[in-house]
């Protein structure tokens, strides 16, 4: 059995849905299981952080949840077109395996919400890949095979899967779970490929 990490981090909730999306897509493939983590908030000095264990849902996340897995699906809220804080900390924590390789090979695929259309899910969905190519991940995206992809009016990109949450925080579509379920499945699929 391969794991497949699906690390997130969410704010209101809508990125926690779609990990749990990608998930199903993880473990709709024989052989893979979905290993589902979160990080912590980060809090400007003066203010209260995150300690300990979340009261409910994912467990924070460890370095070596990375290096047991055989592929990594990486998710975030947009900050400014930009991964937000907490996940960038995190990453900023790998220097170690970025030194030694450890990551390199290993497959992985990024998702995102935003609140506006156009509030950059793509530069967002990129700025997560940055990390992941320094380590020398390889980057699974959603082909047009998709066919969600050209029928979706709200999220959903090549780069991988997104979610306009809008002001009101809308549900997910059904475009934008179904490619959520894909991408997961995706992942999946070829890190049994590159195991093998």
């Amino acid at each position: 059995m391969k794991d497949i990490l699906v690390l997130y981090y969410s704010h209101s909730g809508s990125v926690r849905e779609m990990a749990q999306l990608v998930a199903r897509g993880v473990e709709s493939v024989a052989g893979c299981a979905a290993r589902v983590r979160t990080v912590p908030r980060v809090a400007p000095a003066g203010q209260p952080g995150a300690s300990g264990q979340p009261d409910a849902g994912a467990p924070y996340a460890e370095l070596k949840d990375l290096v047991e897995c055989a592929g990594i699906a990486l998710g975030s809220p947009t900050r400014f077109g930009n991964m937000a804080a907490p996940m960038k900390h995190f990453w900023d924590t790998t220097g170690e395996f970025w030194l030694k390789g450890t990551l390199a090979g290993k497959p992985a695929a990024v998702f995102t919400s935003t609140a506006s259309l156009h509030g950059g899910q793509e530069t967002t969905l990129v700025s997560m890949m940055l990390p992941l190519l320094h380590h020398g991940m390889v980057i699974v995206g959603l082909p047009y095979t998709e066919p969600e992809l050209t029928t979706t009016v709200s999220g959903g990109t090549p780069y991988g899967a997104s979610h306009h949450a809008a002001a009101g925080n809308q549900p997910i579509t059904i475009h934008e779970r179904k490619l959520c379920l894909a991408l997961g499945r995706r992942l999946a699929e070829i890190a049994l490929k590159l195991s093998a």
